[in-house]
């Protein structure tokens, strides 16, 4: 039997059973291939779930308010993702007249969509010949054919699609089985395998030179880029605060915030820093000084560190335009500053 007859068996007997896959619908196909990025599917699931229940149709998607998408995506991080979606929408309404466009080049066109995604919803819904190349299947066809060039590199992701094309055009399922390798990849060829149950296993070069471990092979690792960010948390008698908008296209980008101050190294004491005192002068505010505290977190992104430290005041006079702290959960601010707000705050 040929590699594809055999993995398309497997499939089939052995594929998970995920709400995407109820159905062709490109739409829900399209959210939940936008969720799974950099997203396990565990996670992924009640995400989509969510997503769907809240927004089940392009319409009402693109009829949403962009704040109401990141609200649920909230917690799932990249909201890049989130606004991508709902801009999305919005030309599919405009330029499609609501129906999901059928085609590679034009879903391709979409924002926030690039090969992986457009080859993932052509091939399973529309019955393209495009094949998918994800993690999962960059991993899984490395060790079968014995591949040893970095697959973070373009030049290998390349080498990666050609291979899966030509293998997809031997079958009649395109969809089926692009959802086949990734499935492969995740269940069976996984960064730790047990290649004892692979039924590939006498014909992958990775294994039968002993090689399973060392393949795939990635280029070195970067540095986390580190990072110092500090918040600052005003809150005055009658218990209101100040947030703000991310404007910039950053991390969190379009999310809330407090006021914040990013610096090159730890700020041990915020009231010395000049920024600090700007800031200050600007807003009219005056510290208390008996109502002081230092909170400090970390997190860590794809390729940050974040080194967070919240200085929280109480302030003499009224935040006029602020917000109330009990209603602060309302608001889509990053996880970490959640976190703060449910620990300390609230």
């Amino acid at each position: 039997m040929s590699f594809e007859n055999q993995l398309l068996k497997w499939y089939l007997n052995n594929k998970r059973d995920l709400p995407w896959r109820k159905n062709k619908d490109p739409y829900r196909v399209w959210i939940s291939e936008i969720i799974l990025q950099q997203t396990r599917v565990v996670q992924g699931r009640k995400y989509y779930k969510n997503f769907i229940t809240k927004f089940p149709t392009i319409n009402s998607l693109a009829s949403s308010n962009e704040s109401d998408v990141l609200n649920v995506w909230k917690g799932l991080g990249y909201y890049s993702r989130a606004i991508n979606l709902h801009k999305s929408s919005k030309e599919i309404i405009n330029n499609f007249d609501g129906t999901f466009p059928s085609k590679y080049s034009d879903i391709i066109k979409l924002k926030g969509v690039g090969d992986y995604t457009a080859s993932a919803i052509s091939s399973i819904c529309f019955n393209e010949f495009n094949a998918v190349v994800d993690g999962n299947v960059l991993r899984f066809i490395s060790r079968y054919k014995g591949l040893k060039s970095p697959v973070d590199k373009l030049k290998s992701k390349k080498k990666i699609k050609e291979i899966g094309n030509k293998l997809i055009k031997k079958t009649s399922s395109p969809g089926d089985f692009n959802q086949a390798m990734m499935e492969f990849g995740a269940l069976i060829c996984k960064p730790y395998p047990d290649c004892d149950i692979c039924i590939f296993k006498h014909n992958c070069l990775a294994f039968q030179k002993k090689e399973v471990d060392i393949i795939p092979v990635k280029s070195k690792k970067k540095k986390l880029k580190e990072r110092f960010l500090n918040f600052l948390v005003f809150i005055d008698r009658d218990n209101k605060t100040m947030v703000e908008k991310r404007i910039h296209k950053d991390i969190w980008y379009k999310l809330i915030q407090f006021p914040l101050i990013e610096s090159k190294k730890e700020i041990i004491d915020i009231t010395l820093n000049s920024e600090f005192q700007k800031f200050l002068n600007f807003n009219n505010i005056t510290l208390n000084k008996e109502k002081q505290n230092v909170n400090k977190a970390k997190h860590k992104l794809s390729h940050q560190q974040l080194n967070i430290t919240f200085h929280q005041f109480g302030i003499i006079e009224v935040a006029g335009s602020g917000v109330d702290v009990p209603n602060l959960n309302n608001y889509n601010f990053p996880v970490p500053i959640t976190n703060f707000i449910n620990k300390i705050l609230i």
